[in-house]
């Protein structure tokens, strides 16, 4: 994959366009999580720190298309300033004249926010006149927004094919996913295990149909066990079971068995009659959930299993929680395979937003070797797709 990274770039008395991933959460005008923000600091600093001009992308929110005076990105501009130590101004559009007019201003070491690229209609359709307009107002390209990656959009795919290889390449933070990403799907060391939770089998068909073709073993847990289990002829009781799923799942077990991957299901589980914090809640003595009970989480034994499997492993990849860890009678399932891919001697990477969540609440998100900061993103990867924005950078 023959992508620059910015020590490639020629960016001395350039302007760089860099995209970044700025869609933080905003309330009554204040920023609730400057996470992102933060994320995007290193590339912003590597790039004014090599002598560039930056006009600096991101969307925020979901505006379809037009101007939502609460998703602009007048809050974020300002936190940017505070944080780079420097002005920010916030051009008085997406694209036009005025835009035009403010980044030809721009000196080295400046930086320009654009406005909402999602208020332009063109944004999401990848429409080419907008990719055109964008490409017009710099000399370099760098995309440093992974979780925009997995979508064609003109601030990502668009405006990076209208710019020569050695004038466009990857941030710190996307090449760190595209590494990262590559060590699990095409260079792992092993025994590789994948870990597989979450509500549904259907939303991740695609993902273990690729991983079976690459894991040594694939550990399912969450809600979407249960349509396996019942594949078996275990009993779930009032489980979230996928009914119309069930002949696929006996055929991703059959297919697991083929290839030799060890496909582990819980053994035990957390029950409860509802979800609510002051439920009765019981451990089963096996993978039997009784009727009017509810599988929440996994159970004690299948946590030692699963622990064991993640503490042998040289390469893991987790994406889904083990429960409904948002309740804290369902979450140590979730919790302890954490502190489990934390405490293992394996390459780990966690991808998803739930799961990432739950690193981070569990206190051991440092002691992960990488968490991914894109969600249908890296979805995406597991499943072998090609990024369009990542694919773009290429050449």
């Amino acid at each position: 994959m023959a992508i620059r990274s910015l020590e490639q770039l020629d960016l001395d008395g350039r302007r760089a366009f860099v995209r970044v991933d700025l869609n933080v959460p905003i309330r009554d005008g204040r920023i609730q999580d400057d996470t992102r923000i933060r994320a995007a600091l290193p590339t912003l600093r590597a790039v004014l720190g090599r002598g560039a001009s930056v006009v600096l992308a991101s969307h925020l929110g979901r505006p379809k298309g037009r101007p939502m005076p609460e998703l602009s990105l007048a809050p974020v501009a300002r936190r940017l300033a505070d944080l780079l130590d420097r002005p920010v101004p916030l051009a008085p559009g997406v694209v036009g004249p005025g835009v035009s007019e403010a980044v030809r201003a721009l000196e080295p070491g400046q930086v320009l926010l654009l406005e909402n690229v999602r208020f332009h209609p063109g944004e999401t359709k990848n429409d080419p006149d907008l990719a055109r307009a964008f490409a017009a107002l710099a000399d370099a390209y760098v995309n440093d927004a992974f979780g925009t990656c997995h979508r064609a959009h003109a601030s990502t795919a668009g405006v990076a094919d209208r710019f020569p290889p050695e004038r466009k390449g990857a941030g710190l933070l996307l090449l760190s996913e595209i590494r990262a990403f590559h060590r699990v799907l095409d260079a792992p060391e092993r025994p590789l295990v994948a870990v597989l939770g979450g509500a549904k089998v259907s939303d991740k068909i695609p993902v273990i149909r690729n991983l079976l073709d690459k894991v040594d073993r694939l550990l399912v847990g969450g809600a979407m066990a249960f349509t396996f289990l019942a594949a078996q002829g275990v009993g779930t009781g009032d489980s979230l079971v996928e009914a119309d799923r069930i002949e696929l799942a006996r055929d991703l077990l059959a297919e697991a068995e083929r290839r030799g991957v060890g496909l582990v299901l819980p053994v035990d589980h957390v029950i409860a009659r509802d979800i609510a914090a002051a439920a009765e809640v019981r451990t089963t003595e096996g993978p039997e959930v009784p009727d009017g009970w509810k599988g929440l989480d996994i159970g004690p034994d299948t946590r030692s299993a699963f622990g064991a499997a993640v503490a042998t492993a040289r390469t893991v990849v987790w994406n889904g929680p083990m429960g409904v860890f948002e309740t804290p009678a369902f979450a140590e399932g979730t919790f302890a395979l954490a502190r489990a891919a934390a405490e293992s001697p394996a390459f780990t990477v966690v991808g998803g937003g739930d799961s990432v969540s739950a690193v981070n609440r569990s206190g051991v998100a440092d002691r992960i070797d990488h968490i991914s900061t894109g969600g249908g993103a890296s979805l995406e990867l597991l499943e072998g797709r090609v990024l369009p924005g990542i694919a773009a950078l290429e050449g």
